[in-house]
């Protein structure tokens, strides 16, 4: 799983598909409570989760 902010979403789509050959799944983050994930790319806080 890759966490990513809106700016670097396409870019983890992209690494997904790379890697697993397999069409990725994306969730978005709800924001409850303290969340402190970061972007895996330049710590802005993490709006979706990628994986497959």
């Amino acid at each position: 799983m890759i966490y990513c902010c809106k700016e670097h979403v396409e870019l983890a789509l992209d690494i997904v598909v790379d890697e697993y050959e397999t069409a990725p799944v994306l969730e978005e983050i709800k924001k409850e409570g303290d969340l402190s994930t970061s972007c895996e790319y330049c710590k802005n806080p993490a709006a979706y989760i990628v994986g497959n």
